[in-house]
This record gives structure tokens, sequence and C-alpha cells, in this order.
């Protein structure tokens, strides 16, 4: 056979697919030493190992099958797979919402690469639709690539380009705004937006999916869904994230920008908002608010965007026995701002001292938040905080480390002026300082105790 019928399989694996006569793209039936077995062979990603054949099954699930455990296999057909979705003209609907998709790329808007095995940004927003046919039913969509990369990869030019993006849109007529985004930094991006877009009179909805739209456990679809509805339909016009509530598909959380933060690498139900409680849920058909207090949405196309960053900001996460060359290379280096992620109420070791010392001497912004993310820094309590204070170290009360930074950049975007770096950042644009944290805003369910369980089994589904 033509070595283009292997693609990515080498050694002992290419040797036993060539004994059998089975390619890469036939559906085969496999007989093991371990069970019987039938699926499509797959491409290999090019660094694979070669004592293993990769396959889908029919549940839509990919598993390896190691050589050394193959007895037999047998072609029965073959099919060279197209995992690219083409896109669809979206129909238009009377009286349904004008709802504008922005996409920049991340898993909502990807496909498996199984020549690197890597989840690649490859489906158009268009083509969305060809995935999702039930937006139709939800709201006249149209969409625009203004991106297309891995959400790592975003940063403040993209949160610029996203807020004017925003404002052109708002002022032709949206009924509300979608953004597809990667999980991995959403809630960076959500921040971003937040302070850069303020008083918007539509919903502004970011969403992502933690599974890739080729998986059969995909969250990509009912997310978008969802986000669709409460940008089209919703009353709550703020900048928003909207991913996975439960782990079931009953509905979805919307978060508010400032104080959402991915908490989960892999979990569908993976973003928390974090000292507070959820703005509301959404689900097709419904926007249940959960906050009393929001901005609602409104006729007009007022917005005020403040489209500003100053880049040379940063974060750092205490250790014990941090050294000061950490923060004496960033004043060298000409950071303007420097958020710190302190221990307990927001403390770092005496060995820090000179080096903070010197840092706010030279005219660098220093911040404190704490490592705990529930709670407010207060530095107050202990001699630490107090000295730490005293050198000019600004306590960030419940912010979360995340908006922090994000804020800071943003500020030091627009004024360089003590005075006023510091009144702005204690003064809360949409939340990410609150007066107080609600009883149920810190609710952490410890897996084996018996009142946590016994709650697992009454009400999970």
């Amino acid at each position: 056979m033509n070595e283009d019928f292997f693609q990515g399989y080498k050694g002992d694996a290419l040797r036993i697919l060539k004994k059998f006569n089975t390619r890469v793209w036939g559906v085969a039936e496999f007989e093991t030493t371990r069970g019987s077995f039938k699926g499509t062979v797959l491409p290999r990603a090019e660094n694979d190992d070669d004592q293993h054949i990769v396959v889908k099954i029919d549940t839509g699930y990919n598993i390896g099958i190691a050589v050394n455990t193959i007895t037999s296999m047998q072609e029965i057909s073959y099919y060279k797979a197209n995992y690219k979705i083409p896109g669809q003209e979206f129909p238009y609907t009377e009286n349904l919402p004008k709802v504008k998709l922005i996409g920049t790329g991340g898993t909502i808007a990807s496909r498996l690469d199984y020549r690197t095995g890597a989840v690649i940004p490859a489906f158009s927003p268009g083509e969305l639709y060809g995935a999702v046919p039930e937006l139709a039913d939800i709201c006249n969509l149209t969409t625009e690539k203004v991106f297309a990369v891995f959400s790592e990869n975003m940063g403040p030019e993209q949160y610029i380009a996203l807020a004017k993006a925003i404002k052109k849109e708002i002022e032709n007529g949206v009924d509300g705004i979608v953004i597809g985004h990667g999980t991995d930094t959403l809630h960076h991006t959500a921040t971003a937006l937040s302070f850069m877009v303020q008083d918007s009179p539509v919903p502004i909805v970011l969403v992502g999916s933690q599974r890739s739209s080729d998986r059969p456990s995909s969250d990509a679809a009912l997310n978008l869904m969802h986000a669709c509805y409460a940008a089209g339909h919703g009353d709550i016009a703020e900048v928003m994230v909207c991913m996975f509530g439960p782990t079931s598909d009953e509905y979805g959380f919307l978060h508010r920008g400032t104080r959402v933060r991915k908490m989960h690498s892999s979990y569908r139900s993976t973003f928390r908002t974090i000292g507070d409680t959820p703005l509301g849920t959404v689900k097709v058909g419904e926007v249940r608010p959960i906050k009393k207090e929001y901005n609602h949405r409104r006729k007009d196309r007022r917005v005020n965007i403040y489209p500003f960053f100053e880049e040379r900001v940063t974060m750092i996460y205490f250790y014990p026995h941090m050294h000061p060359d950490t923060i004496d290379s960033l004043v060298d280096l000409g950071y303007k701002g420097i958020v710190i992620i302190g221990t307990g109420l927001g403390h770092v070791n005496k060995e820090l001292y000179p080096a903070i010392r010197r840092a706010t001497e030279k005219g660098v912004f220093v911040f404190m938040t704490v490592q705990t993310l529930w709670g407010y820094v207060h530095m107050f309590v202990y001699e630490t905080g107090r000295e730490l204070m005293a050198m000019g170290v600004i306590p960030l009360e419940n912010m979360l480390p995340e908006a922090a930074f994000i804020k800071l950049g943003w500020v030091l975007g627009q004024t360089d002026d003590p005075d006023e770096v510091k009144k702005m950042m204690l003064h809360p644009v949409n939340d990410e300082i609150t007066l107080r944290e609600p009883y149920n805003g810190y609710l952490v369910y410890q897996g084996g105790v018996p009142e946590v369980e016994e709650f697992i089994r009454r009400f999970r589904k």
C-alpha cells in the first residue's frame, strides 16, 4: 500500500497495519487479547509512540489499541473522514433579536487536528451554524472572526480591538453580542472588557467550551445556545461569562466579568463566581437573574469605551523564601506596576522588604491581593501587613488577583499620577471590589464528608 495510507504511523504499529492491509480512515474489526473492537483507524500524532493504533469507536471517543495485543484485524470499509463542518448562510427570521457573534478562536470554534493530536482553531464563526442549527430558533445571527488564536495568546492588543468592535456593533443596532473565546484566559478578557466597555445598553456574553466540538461530551453547542439566548433575549446588559452551571445540561451560569474564574482544568462546570453569587442562570427560553442589582437592557445606542492598557504591569505569586531579586529585576526592567498575590491576609516575607521599598521609592505601584481568592486583604491586622503598607503597598480588598492585574494595566494606561492611580484602583467599576461577601458567596463542598455525600446523593442528577 502507498505510504499515504498510514499517516503518522511508524515502527511496530506501521508493520501490523501493513500486515493486515488496514489503512488510516479504514473501518476495521480488531481481535485482541483484551477483547474485540471496531472503529475507524485515525492518523497518529507526529510525536507519538509506535506501540498503539488509535481508533475512533462508535461512541465517538478515541481509544488506543496496543499493537502487542492485536491477534488479527480486518478492514471492512474505507471512508476518509472530513472533520471540517461546512459553513451555511444563517436564515433570517422576523421578530427574532439580532445577535453578533465575534470569533477569537478557542475550543468553541475548533476541531481536532489528527496529524498533531492538537486542538486547533479551525471552525470559522459562520461554520458554527452548520454545527448548531438550533441557533436559528434563538436569534438572527451574524458573525465576524476578528482573531483566530488560542486564549493564551490574547492580550492588551486584542482587548482593545474587541472593545472597539463591540462599540461598532452596538452603534450598528445589534440586540446583543457574543464573543467566542478559549477558556484558559476567558476571565482575563472578561475583566478587561468590563473596564473598557461600560454602561452597555445590550448584553455582552463571552463563551467558550471545555471540550472540542468533535467530542461527544462537548459543551460547545449548549454553551453557545445559552450565550446567544442571554445576548438576544436577556435583560442583564453587562459583560458576562456564560458556561455550564451544574454538570448536567440543565442550565448555564451568567458570571459577572470581574468576579469569575476558571477553577478546573477539564471539568465542564469549571467557571465559578468567587466571593459572590452569579448574575443569573440561562437556558433556552429563560434568563433568571440571581442578583437583584445589575445593569438593565436599554433601547439607546450609547456606550462608553475606555480602550487603554499599559503593558508594563505584572503579578507575582509569593512563596516562602522568595528572593528580593524577583522584584528588583522587574523594577530594573522598567515595570510600572506590580500586583502581589500574598499569603493569608496579604503577607510576604521580610526578605522582600528592601526590594519592595526600592520599588515604591522608584515610583512603581505595588498592590496586594490574596492567594486564598475568597476573602479580603487585611494588612492592618499583623505587623507584616502594617510594615508593607508603610512602604507604600496598597491593599485591594477582595479583588481577584487576575482582576487586579488587568485593572492595574487599564488604569496605568490612562494615568500615572499616584493619587489618581490609587483612587481608580480602589473605586469599583463593576463589583471587582464589594463591600461584603454574601453568606453563600463561599461554598466549597468537600467530598467524603457524610453530610456532603448525602446532599450529593439526594440532589445530583
